[in-house]
């Protein structure tokens, strides 16, 4: 296993939800989510504002009183704050980028902290406000 392996394990948080912290700076940080098909992440919220780019699968997002379909290739971006929810027609692969670091998430440690799979989860998904494709 290399050292970065070690250092930034897969994390469990929510059923069919994984996610791994990838690197991080002075100010953001970026994540790999693997979400299993049929696997939903119920409305949250958080301060970082957050850009969802599709490595492979598609995804549902919820935001802004609209669904969002994304498939590969194709990024959100979302404000902070914004209530957001996602689901998964198919498994699929994400890559998440947030600014600043998360209040309820340890970047250098991928460790969450208080993170669950309802309410304020600071750990993925927030759409909010423009789909760049």
């Amino acid at each position: 296993m290399s050292e970065a392996a070690k250092e930034n394990p897969w994390i469990d948080i929510c059923p069919g939800i994984r996610r791994r912290t990838v690197t991080h700076g002075a100010t953001m940080y970026q994540m790999i989510a693997e979400l299993k098909a049929g696997s939903k992440m119920p409305e949250h919220q958080h301060p970082q504002e957050q850009i969802i780019h599709i490595l492979a699968g598609r995804m549902r997002v919820f935001a802004n009183g609209g669904t969002h379909e994304l498939r590969a290739g194709e990024s959100y971006y979302l404000a902070s704050n914004v209530p957001h929810g996602v689901e998964t027609p198919e498994d699929t692969k994400v890559l998440d980028t947030f600014s600043p670091h998360g209040t309820n998430t340890s970047p250098s440690t991928n460790k969450p902290r208080g993170a669950s799979c309802v309410g304020r989860d600071a750990l993925l998904y927030r759409p909010g406000v423009q789909r760049r494709a």
